[in-house]
């Protein structure tokens, strides 16, 4: 079983396991969907794991509730905050409405609306930001240090990791092993998560990243060695828009992960429109990602079984209208 040290944490499959004994009735069992068309199309036997139909629209309400479980009855009186452009943000606003634990949300001033209005709804009180001028992780900090909150980042946390490769260890459990996973990467919580899943579950899978073009700080990694960097990536993939990977990521995907690539923005819009006609998906840009790898040949999978990860559903629908509508 592979074990990865993070200073005195050490974090493995056994930890994934115990995150979904936690979500066990909690999280929705996600159906994973095919499309023969698709099949047809790669040359492949492809396997959708439809995190776009999870509790908050996406994956990340498995990381945010398998943390805020475990925190102590007065970490939950005084609250947590977090920083995020929408999916985590959600998730955390939902699960503190569950357990009852008040929740603080710092969120960029270009976030999407239909983020920002789930996150008030599910009760999260929405603090705003300009990211060309105030750095997320400093205010999150902050308020964190002011207030007596528990912060709780979207991706660089063990809970919030282990409870992402929740996600994978499902999708193997429910098609059998896999020759393929095609995982999309901002933070690399999801990345480095599932690499846990299939470690153990598949071993003989081999598992990708697969960030957007403008946002390669992953990729750039990933090749040197040494973590890199991106200054807000101007990319449609909004849940990719991540600085960088996490620290505590970043040192189980160098080891487990066999490779990271970049699609563009175009790649990623043709994805998302293939997904809702082919499987009646709604999928947002950074959910369809994996596909885009496949149907614009970054990744050759002919004759192999393909799990992709469709990590979220939220869409701005407004923000994409003009790219939805423009010739592909």
């Amino acid at each position: 079983m592979s074990v990865t040290a993070l200073g005195n944490i050490d974090v493995d499959y056994g930890d994934v396991v115990s995150a979904a004994a936690r979500l066990d009735g909690v999280a929705h069992l996600t159906p994973v969907a095919t499309s023969r068309t698709l099949d047809e199309w790669t040359g492949a036997q492809i396997f959708f794991k439809c995190e776009n139909l999870q509790r908050a629209g996406a994956f990340k309400f498995r990381g945010a509730y398998n943390t805020m479980v475990q925190l102590t009855a007065e970490q939950k009186r005084r609250g947590v905050v977090t920083y995020s452009s929408g999916n985590h943000a959600q998730a955390i606003a939902l699960a503190g409405r569950i357990l009852d634990v008040p929740t603080t949300i710092v969120m960029p001033l270009d976030a999407p609306s239909v983020k920002v209005s789930a996150v008030r709804g599910y009760g999260g009180n929405v603090v705003m930001y300009d990211r060309h001028e105030t750095l997320r992780e400093q205010l999150g900090a902050q308020l964190s240090e002011e207030h007596g909150l528990t912060l709780i980042p979207p991706y660089d946390h063990p809970d919030v990791m282990c409870g992402q490769g929740t996600c994978a260890k499902e999708l193997i459990e429910q098609v059998g092993p896999i020759d393929l996973l095609l995982v999309p990467c901002g933070g690399g919580g999801l990345l480095a998560g599932s690499a846990l899943s299939v470690g153990v579950m598949s071993p003989n899978c081999r598992i990708i990243g697969v960030e957007p073009e403008a946002g390669d700080d992953g990729a750039r990694s990933f090749r040197t060695g040494t973590l890199q960097t991106v200054l807000n990536p101007d990319t449609i993939a909004d849940g990719a828009r991540t600085p960088s990977l996490g620290v505590r990521n970043f040192a189980i995907i160098k080891r487990e992960v066999s490779d990271m690539v970049t699609v563009t923005d175009d790649s990623i819009v043709r994805a998302m429109l293939v997904i809702w006609e082919r499987l009646k998906l709604v999928v947002e840009p950074t959910g369809a990602m994996g596909l885009a790898a496949l149907l614009d040949k970054t990744v050759v999978a002919k004759d192999m079984r393909v799990g992709v990860i469709l990590s979220g559903g939220n869409a701005d629908f407004a923000a994409l209208a003009p790219r939805l509508a423009a010739p592909h």
